[in-house]
């Protein structure tokens, strides 16, 4: 396989801490992936996570890193609103890139994005790869096959609640800055949609296929935020309701709300409805279904219940051993995703394609709240 490859996390905030650095350190990679960098512009940040995770770089400046560093790949851990800017930044480094969820803003940046890697054959994986589940895979399958009849609807989607408020990583301590989650309230890429519902939208798309078009309902129902003793004002839109048209009659109702439990609400996997039965989650007519892995799932503390959470998350691509102990595993598995297309080639799952139609929905939701009309869609994957 030659020599690891050198990996870079741009980002030191709470994902980065809670999951990605120490998946990405862990002795099991030393053969393929070598953690050799960490970019971050709050210096008492990078540089403590520097030392307590024994990576010999540590930047505050974007460019240096990627002049310096010398990493062959990254991943963009950053608010959503500057991964097209990073992203392109790091295409012209000649960087293969990861962007944990969403890729951009836009879809002509995404398309931008997606040319610029295709030019300098450099390789692109967007998270969430939902359809790297097996369940979903399984979800899928069997709507193929006409177990539950002809779909009619489908319903999926997140709650904000108040999790990016209560993150206890966000507690800086004595030596290090509390980590601000201000920019999910604000624009561009802030809101349910770019960071919560995108995992629905993933997931119902790469199971029912492409939407052809958008009708919806968007505002902001809750106008401040409050950390760390301050107030933070909502500029971006945190309660939509859409409704996506797959053609012939099929439709699905995506909700990003301000309220809710994510682990509580539909769930990320959605509802399906058909003529002849009802696939919800991981139950089929209110029976759990089979799928590859379940039977690693179910040993799992949480028993293997919630599909997006706990032993599903085991069952994912690369995950083994102490992985099945650090958080954020479905992002790690998109990160070795990337390690795998790039050391070995194959088939990216959670393509830039899929990313794109998926931004171009959530585009389009916005646009159609706007103006009232419905929205028709121009991506696939």
């Amino acid at each position: 396989m030659g020599r690891p490859l050198k990996f870079g996390v741009v980002g030191v905030g709470t994902v980065s801490l809670r999951g990605l650095i120490p998946h990405l350190v862990h002795e099991d990679l030393r053969e393929r992936v070598e953690l050799t960098a960490l970019c971050d512009p709050v210096v008492d940040r990078v540089e403590s996570a520097a030392h307590r995770f024994g990576v010999t770089q540590a930047f505050t400046s974007y460019d240096d890193f990627l002049e310096r560093s010398g990493v062959d790949a990254i991943t963009l851990a950053t608010p959503i609103g500057i991964h097209y800017e990073q992203g392109k930044k790091a295409l012209l480094a000649g960087k293969h890139v990861h962007f944990n969820k969403t890729m951009t803003v836009t879809t002509a940046e995404a398309t931008e994005l997606i040319e610029l890697a295709r030019q300098r054959n450099l390789r692109l994986v967007a998270s969430p790869g939902e359809m790297l589940r097996p369940h979903n895979i399984k979800t899928k399958a069997m709507i193929q096959e006409g177990v539950i009849g002809d779909v009619a609807w489908a319903i999926c989607g997140a709650g904000f609640g108040t999790y990016h408020e209560d993150e206890p990583e966000r507690d800086g301590g004595s030596k290090n800055t509390a980590i601000d989650p201000a920019w999910y309230f604000r624009k561009p890429g802030g809101g349910p949609l770019y960071d919560m519902s995108v995992y629905a939208l993933h997931g119902l798309t790469g199971i029912l296929g492409p939407a052809k078009a958008v009708t919806a309902l968007s505002g902001v129902r809750f106008p401040q935020r409050h950390f760390n003793g301050r107030t933070i004002p909502t500029e971006a839109d945190d309660n939509t309701l859409m409704l996506l048209d797959f053609g012939k009659s099929l439709f699905a109702v995506v909700y990003g709300t301000a309220a809710g439990d994510i682990r509580e609400s539909l769930d990320f996997s959605g509802t399906y409805f058909g003529s002849k039965g009802t696939i919800a989650g991981l139950k089929l007519n209110g029976i759990p279904y089979d799928y590859p892995g379940r039977e690693i799932a179910v040993t799992a503390p949480c028993g293997g219940v919630k599909p997006g959470f706990g032993g599903n998350e085991w069952i994912l691509p690369n995950i083994n051993g102490a992985h099945r102990t650090i958080p954020e595993q479905h992002v790690f598995a998109d990160i070795m995703q990337l390690v795998d297309v790039i050391q070995k080639g194959g088939p990216i799952i959670a393509s830039a394609e899929h990313a794109r139609h998926v931004i171009e929905i959530i585009e389009a939701a916005f646009r159609s709240a706007e103006t009232g009309a419905r929205q028709s869609l121009q991506t696939t994957f």
